[in-house]
């Protein structure tokens, strides 16, 4: 969305794309799932009264509409990259298959899951820990606009608190809500952990999956 209302700036789309390629050209192994806040809010729209399920599966559609134009950034800089949808679609992306996907991943491709999990009542986070169990991940790396897991929202309270590490017990334990209760449980039963970045500058991934930037890692300790 970048800096405008709604919908997809195309200069923050392609940054994103070109650190997306600086790092799989650096050997990392990427599977990306996309969440479409930035179309559309399932929760929200419930929230206002549209039925939940129709309002989640909106939500699902609108990360298909991300993935296609991530993966098509991504083929313009040079790496293959495909849309994998947790929601059959076969005339616009691929099914999601584990077996596939792994393969996949295994050529050097890069994996954009959309769809969520396929299912309402399920968020982007916990679609995120699921395919990072299924494909074996070694970590999952949530981007968002903050620079790691604070206290409470550093854009409102000043003296909130930044964490540079922390175990699942204690995110919870503190109401952190870093991710959702579903995705904390599935990450720490498979130990994978979570390190939480800052999207919003220029080579932000890279940086974080180097160390070289900041972030927040929660595992189990």
């Amino acid at each position: 969305m970048g800096d405008t209302a709604f919908g997809i700036d195309f200069p923050t789309l392609n940054r994103i794309a070109g650190d997306i390629a600086d790092t799989v050209r650096a050997g990392t192994g990427m599977a990306i799932v996309v969440g479409g806040g930035n179309l559309f809010r399932g929760v929200k729209t419930a929230a206002a009264g549209m039925d939940r399920a129709s309002a989640d599966h909106m939500g699902m559609l609108a990360t298909v509409m991300n993935g296609l134009a991530l993966a098509d950034a991504l083929r313009a800089a040079g790496l293959v990259a495909h849309a994998w949808s947790a929601i059959p679609m076969p005339t616009v992306c691929r099914p999601y298959v584990r077996d596939d996907a792994l393969a996949a991943l295994d050529r050097g491709e890069v994996v954009i899951c959309v769809g969520g999990t396929g299912n309402p009542f399920f968020t982007t986070d916990t679609a995120a820990a699921l395919r990072a169990a299924e494909l074996k991940c070694d970590l999952i790396a949530k981007a968002t606009q903050v620079d790691g897991v604070y206290s409470a929202d550093p854009k409102k309270d000043p003296s909130a608190t930044r964490y540079d590490r922390l175990t699942f017990d204690e995110a919870l334990a503190k109401d952190l809500q870093v991710m959702d209760t579903a995705a904390f449980a599935l990450a720490r039963e498979n130990h994978i952990p979570v390190m939480v970045f800052a999207l919003d500058g220029e080579g932000g991934i890279a940086e974080a999956l180097t160390g070289s930037g900041r972030s927040t890692i929660v595992d189990n300790g």
